[in-house]
């Protein structure tokens, strides 16, 4: 029978590991970390916690997840990561615990974040989201679902990214970036709508229609932001109108920083 625990593997008796847990050489599991069921994890790995990991994720060799925030405001709370299902987290990501009690860093399902991603403290990713290489998030970024993120970018505290944005890589993105959006450039600008993007999701011709007649108004028709939000009001009754009205309101309030501009 196969051995799924390699002998080098170094695990804290506080932590929970499914019996089907694979751990590879010189794994470090630590105190309050509970792993799912099929959940492998890679050679020199560092999972330190409280940290809760759910089924069939792949932790490659490298990452560190789990470990204290890097905020200064942090004074050993015993904050959470908490990683839902079929995750796949390539060598040396980063993903911190959260910085107050019992607040926590979240990532959904079914997402990818490639090589040297970090994901800083109270981040809240959602589900099927691919981050390439070497981009870094700040504290509280929240990522909605089925956004692609080019490498080697940065995400500024505290930024809202729409659901099936995509964001060009080395781009800088200190802004909230409106759903269904292309964001490229140097300050980052809305560029144009991710059709290719929304075409694998499976928007239909309709669906297409009504957001390029969206992306117009908001980003070539010369209005004000509240102005252009109205004219939205126009367009068919569509769900992915409200979301973005809905989304876009919301940037422009007191508490986030902004929608990103258009070029």
């Amino acid at each position: 029978m196969k051995t799924l625990i390699h002998p080098t593997a170094v695990i804290h008796p506080g932590a929970e590991l499914h019996p089907t847990v694979e751990l590879g050489p010189y794994a470090v599991i630590g105190d309050r970390v509970t792993i799912g069921a099929r959940t492998t994890v890679g050679a020199h790995a560092v999972i330190e916690g409280p940290t809760a990991i759910g089924n069939d994720n792949r932790i490659f060799p490298g990452a560190a997840i789990g470990l204290e925030p890097q905020d200064l405001k942090y004074k050993g709370a015993a904050s959470w990561v908490k990683i839902g299902n079929g995750n796949r987290l390539r060598e040396y990501v980063t993903v911190n615990r959260a910085t107050d009690e019992d607040e926590a860093t979240v990532l959904g399902d079914n997402n990818l974040l490639m090589a040297y991603a970090h994901v800083a403290h109270n981040c809240q990713l959602a589900n099927n989201i691919v981050i390439a290489n070497g981009v870094a998030l700040a504290g509280h970024v929240q990522i909605e679902s089925q956004v692609v993120v080019g490498g080697v970018l940065g995400i500024h505290q505290f930024v809202h990214i729409g659901r099936l944005a995509m964001l060009g890589g080395m781009s800088r993105i200190d802004r909230d970036v409106p759903p269904y959006m292309l964001v490229e450039g140097n300050p980052g600008r809305v560029r144009s709508l991710n059709a290719i993007g929304l075409k694998r999701a499976g928007f239909t011709a309709t669906d297409l229609g009504i957001l390029k007649k969206a992306f117009r108004s908001l980003y070539r028709g010369g209005h004000t932001l509240n102005d252009a939000l109205d004219q939205l009001n126009l367009l068919a009754d569509n769900e992915h109108i409200q979301h973005l009205q809905q989304f876009l309101r919301a940037s422009a309030g007191p508490d986030r920083r902004g929608p990103m501009p258009g070029k």
